[in-house]
C-alpha cells in the first residue's frame, strides 16, 4: 500500500487539492501497479 506525504503552504482551493490528489494517485498507480483504492495521499497544509 503506497503512502504519499505532501507538505504544502496553505492557500489552495479544495478543487485544487482534490485535483492534486487525483493526479498523484493516478501517477503512483501507473508507475507502481498498485490499485488506486490502495494508495493513500496525505496532505499537510502549513
Amino acid at each position: 500500500m503506497p503512502i504519499v506525504h505532501i507538505d504544502l503552504i496553505a492557500g489552495r482551493s479544495q478543487d485544487q487539492l482534490k485535483g492534486l490528489v487525483k493526479d498523484v494517485t493516478a501517477a503512483v498507480s501507473k508507475n507502481t501497479g498498485a490499485p488506486a483504492e490502495h494508495i493513500h495521499v496525505i496532505l499537510s497544509e502549513m
